[in-house]
Protein backbone atom coordinates (compact mmCIF):
# COMPACT_ATOMS: atom_id res chain seq x y z
CA UNK A 1 0.00 0.00 0.00
CA UNK A 2 1.82 3.36 -1.14
CA UNK A 3 0.99 6.76 1.26
CA UNK A 4 2.97 8.87 -0.50
CA UNK A 5 0.61 12.01 -1.32
CA UNK A 6 1.59 14.06 -4.06
CA UNK A 7 0.71 18.02 -2.60
CA UNK A 8 0.04 20.47 -4.71
CA UNK A 9 -1.64 24.16 -3.66
CA UNK A 10 -2.45 25.59 -7.08
CA UNK A 11 -3.39 28.98 -5.72
CA UNK A 12 -6.39 30.01 -7.20
CA UNK A 13 -7.13 28.44 -10.38
CA UNK A 14 -10.22 28.31 -13.58
CA UNK A 15 -12.73 25.67 -12.52
CA UNK A 16 -12.58 23.69 -15.82
CA UNK A 17 -8.84 24.08 -15.66
CA UNK A 18 -8.74 22.52 -12.44
CA UNK A 19 -11.72 20.02 -13.34
CA UNK A 20 -9.56 18.76 -16.13
CA UNK A 21 -6.25 18.43 -14.30
CA UNK A 22 -8.09 15.76 -11.98
CA UNK A 23 -9.49 13.96 -14.67
CA UNK A 24 -6.16 13.58 -15.99
CA UNK A 25 -4.86 12.31 -12.67
CA UNK A 26 -7.28 10.63 -12.00
CA UNK A 27 -7.54 8.31 -15.50
CA UNK A 28 -3.93 7.80 -14.83
CA UNK A 29 -4.47 5.76 -11.44
CA UNK A 30 -7.26 4.14 -12.93
CA UNK A 31 -4.91 2.88 -16.28
CA UNK A 32 -2.50 1.45 -13.46
CA UNK A 33 -5.19 -0.36 -11.81
CA UNK A 34 -6.20 -1.78 -15.16
CA UNK A 35 -2.80 -2.99 -16.33
CA UNK A 36 -2.55 -4.51 -12.87
CA UNK A 37 -5.34 -6.55 -13.23
CA UNK A 38 -4.70 -7.12 -16.91
CA UNK A 39 -1.56 -8.51 -16.91
CA UNK A 40 -1.35 -9.57 -13.16
CA UNK A 41 1.01 -6.77 -11.84
CA UNK A 42 1.18 -5.31 -8.72
CA UNK A 43 2.42 -1.39 -10.17
CA UNK A 44 2.26 1.14 -7.55
CA UNK A 45 -0.76 3.57 -7.94
CA UNK A 46 -0.03 7.30 -7.23
CA UNK A 47 -2.05 9.54 -4.85
CA UNK A 48 -2.67 13.34 -5.21
CA UNK A 49 -4.07 15.95 -2.85
CA UNK A 50 -4.83 19.42 -4.57
CA UNK A 51 -5.47 22.64 -2.11
CA UNK A 52 -6.89 25.54 -4.39
CA UNK A 53 -9.36 28.42 -4.38
CA UNK A 54 -11.79 29.42 -7.69
CA UNK A 55 -12.89 32.26 -9.42
CA UNK A 56 -17.00 32.39 -8.45
CA UNK A 57 -17.92 29.17 -10.11
CA UNK A 58 -21.68 27.05 -9.61
CA UNK A 59 -21.30 23.20 -9.85
CA UNK A 60 -24.49 21.05 -10.28
CA UNK A 61 -23.51 17.21 -9.34
CA UNK A 62 -24.40 14.77 -11.98
CA UNK A 63 -27.91 14.33 -9.49
CA UNK A 64 -28.08 17.48 -8.80
CA UNK A 65 -31.98 19.45 -10.02
CA UNK A 66 -30.33 22.94 -12.23
CA UNK A 67 -33.93 24.44 -10.74
CA UNK A 68 -31.85 24.95 -7.83
CA UNK A 69 -30.07 27.78 -9.71
CA UNK A 70 -32.38 30.72 -9.12
CA UNK A 71 -30.41 33.01 -11.32
CA UNK A 72 -30.40 33.29 -15.32
CA UNK A 73 -26.77 33.11 -17.67
CA UNK A 74 -26.61 37.51 -17.87
CA UNK A 75 -26.99 37.31 -13.84
CA UNK A 76 -24.36 35.27 -13.70
CA UNK A 77 -22.38 36.92 -16.00
CA UNK A 78 -22.74 40.42 -14.58
CA UNK A 79 -21.70 38.73 -11.00
CA UNK A 80 -18.42 37.38 -12.77
CA UNK A 81 -19.70 34.03 -12.12
CA UNK A 82 -19.61 30.43 -14.58
CA UNK A 83 -22.08 27.78 -14.46
CA UNK A 84 -20.95 23.78 -14.81
CA UNK A 85 -22.02 20.75 -15.03
CA UNK A 86 -19.90 18.15 -13.55
CA UNK A 87 -19.64 14.28 -12.28
CA UNK A 88 -19.74 14.75 -8.90
CA UNK A 89 -22.60 13.50 -6.51
CA UNK A 90 -24.67 16.13 -4.70
CA UNK A 91 -26.59 18.65 -5.84
CA UNK A 92 -25.67 22.68 -6.66
CA UNK A 93 -22.62 24.51 -4.75
CA UNK A 94 -20.93 27.53 -5.24
CA UNK A 95 -17.09 28.11 -5.14
CA UNK A 96 -15.47 31.54 -4.82
CA UNK A 97 -12.05 33.06 -3.51
CA UNK A 98 -12.13 32.81 0.20
CA UNK A 99 -13.06 29.31 0.21
CA UNK A 100 -10.70 26.63 0.47
CA UNK A 101 -11.15 23.87 -2.36
CA UNK A 102 -9.67 20.59 -1.56
CA UNK A 103 -8.93 17.15 -4.22
CA UNK A 104 -8.18 14.23 -3.10
CA UNK A 105 -7.22 12.29 -5.94
CA UNK A 106 -6.86 8.68 -4.13
CA UNK A 107 -6.51 5.49 -4.27
CA UNK A 108 -8.42 4.37 -1.78
CA UNK A 109 -6.73 0.22 -2.24
CA UNK A 110 -4.12 2.57 -0.71
CA UNK A 111 -6.03 3.40 2.59
CA UNK A 112 -9.14 1.42 2.84
CA UNK A 113 -11.69 0.47 0.92
CA UNK A 114 -14.96 2.41 2.93
CA UNK A 115 -16.14 5.48 1.01
CA UNK A 116 -18.54 6.08 4.09
CA UNK A 117 -15.09 6.22 5.86
CA UNK A 118 -13.21 8.15 3.03
CA UNK A 119 -16.09 10.98 3.43
CA UNK A 120 -16.20 10.94 7.44
CA UNK A 121 -12.62 11.73 7.12
CA UNK A 122 -12.87 14.79 5.14
CA UNK A 123 -15.35 15.99 7.40
CA UNK A 124 -13.00 15.28 10.57
CA UNK A 125 -10.46 17.17 9.29
CA UNK A 126 -12.25 20.89 9.07
CA UNK A 127 -14.03 19.88 12.40
CA UNK A 128 -10.98 19.23 14.05
CA UNK A 129 -9.84 22.85 12.29
CA UNK A 130 -13.02 24.32 13.25
CA UNK A 131 -12.24 23.13 17.05
CA UNK A 132 -8.47 24.72 16.57
CA UNK A 133 -11.08 27.91 16.66
CA UNK A 134 -12.99 27.34 19.68
CA UNK A 135 -15.86 26.20 17.41
CA UNK A 136 -17.92 22.52 17.94
CA UNK A 137 -19.29 21.43 14.39
CA UNK A 138 -21.20 18.61 13.58
CA UNK A 139 -22.26 16.13 11.51
CA UNK A 140 -26.12 16.04 10.05
CA UNK A 141 -27.55 12.81 10.03
CA UNK A 142 -28.16 11.85 5.96
CA UNK A 143 -25.98 14.98 4.68
CA UNK A 144 -22.71 15.07 4.24
CA UNK A 145 -20.46 18.17 5.04
CA UNK A 146 -20.22 20.13 8.34
CA UNK A 147 -22.53 21.76 10.14
CA UNK A 148 -23.24 24.21 13.30
CA UNK A 149 -26.26 23.85 15.39
CA UNK A 150 -27.71 20.71 13.53
CA UNK A 151 -31.68 20.21 14.81
CA UNK A 152 -32.10 23.84 15.06
CA UNK A 153 -33.66 26.82 12.96
CA UNK A 154 -30.30 28.14 13.08
CA UNK A 155 -28.30 25.04 11.11
CA UNK A 156 -26.10 26.28 8.83
CA UNK A 157 -23.47 24.26 6.78
CA UNK A 158 -19.79 25.61 6.81
CA UNK A 159 -18.19 22.96 4.25
CA UNK A 160 -19.75 20.87 1.46
CA UNK A 161 -18.53 17.60 0.18
CA UNK A 162 -19.35 16.15 -3.26
CA UNK A 163 -16.89 13.27 -4.59
CA UNK A 164 -16.35 10.79 -7.46
CA UNK A 165 -15.01 7.40 -7.13
CA UNK A 166 -14.69 4.26 -9.45
CA UNK A 167 -12.80 1.03 -8.51
CA UNK A 168 -11.77 3.18 -4.71
CA UNK A 169 -10.26 6.00 -6.57
CA UNK A 170 -11.99 9.44 -5.99
CA UNK A 171 -11.43 12.97 -7.14
CA UNK A 172 -13.61 15.90 -6.38
CA UNK A 173 -14.30 16.88 -2.81
CA UNK A 174 -14.49 19.28 0.16
CA UNK A 175 -15.07 23.07 0.14
CA UNK A 176 -14.94 24.79 3.08
CA UNK A 177 -15.71 28.23 3.81
CA UNK A 178 -13.50 30.51 5.15
CA UNK A 179 -13.69 34.53 4.28
CA UNK A 180 -15.93 33.20 1.20
CA UNK A 181 -18.39 36.12 0.00
CA UNK A 182 -21.22 34.06 1.55
CA UNK A 183 -23.77 36.75 -1.33
CA UNK A 184 -23.30 34.13 -4.31
CA UNK A 185 -25.12 31.29 -2.10
CA UNK A 186 -28.28 33.11 -2.75
CA UNK A 187 -28.61 32.90 -6.30
CA UNK A 188 -28.45 28.95 -5.39
CA UNK A 189 -30.85 26.13 -2.81
CA UNK A 190 -27.31 25.38 -1.89
CA UNK A 191 -27.11 21.20 -1.93
CA UNK A 192 -31.18 21.41 -2.61
CA UNK A 193 -31.50 22.33 1.12
CA UNK A 194 -34.04 24.78 1.46
CA UNK A 195 -34.41 25.33 4.94
CA UNK A 196 -30.75 25.73 5.98
CA UNK A 197 -28.44 28.32 6.06
CA UNK A 198 -24.70 28.45 4.89
CA UNK A 199 -21.57 30.04 6.67
CA UNK A 200 -18.29 30.66 7.10
CA UNK A 201 -15.35 30.78 9.45
CA UNK A 202 -15.23 34.60 9.14
CA UNK A 203 -18.77 34.79 9.86
CA UNK A 204 -18.39 32.42 12.55
CA UNK A 205 -15.95 34.32 14.33
CA UNK A 206 -16.62 38.12 13.45
CA UNK A 207 -13.64 38.43 11.48
CA UNK A 208 -11.11 38.04 8.92
CA UNK A 209 -9.29 35.03 8.66
CA UNK A 210 -5.53 34.13 7.88
CA UNK A 211 -6.50 31.92 4.65
CA UNK A 212 -2.64 30.02 4.61
CA UNK A 213 -3.45 29.09 8.72
CA UNK A 214 -6.46 27.64 8.29
CA UNK A 215 -5.35 25.92 5.17
CA UNK A 216 -2.12 24.52 7.21
CA UNK A 217 -4.66 23.37 9.75
CA UNK A 218 -6.83 21.45 7.28
CA UNK A 219 -3.49 19.94 5.66
CA UNK A 220 -2.29 18.56 9.01
CA UNK A 221 -5.22 17.03 10.12
CA UNK A 222 -5.87 15.36 7.06
CA UNK A 223 -2.36 13.55 6.99
CA UNK A 224 -2.66 12.87 10.47
CA UNK A 225 -6.25 10.76 9.36
CA UNK A 226 -5.41 9.26 6.71
CA UNK A 227 -1.77 8.89 7.63
CA UNK A 228 -0.27 9.92 4.61
CA UNK A 229 3.15 10.42 3.31
CA UNK A 230 2.80 14.30 1.78
CA UNK A 231 5.81 15.31 -0.63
Amino acid sequence: MNKKVSFKDLGKIDYKKCWDYQEELFAEILAVKSANRKEEKTDETKNHLIFCEHPHVYTLGKSGDEKNLLVNEDYLKSRGATFYKINRGGDITYHGPGQLVGYPILDLDNFFTDIHKYLRFLEEAVILTLKEYGLEAERSTGETGVWFDVGTNRARKICALGVKSSRWVTMHGFAFNINADLSYFGNIIPCGIIDKKVTSLQQELGRELDFEEVKDKVKTHLINLFEMELF
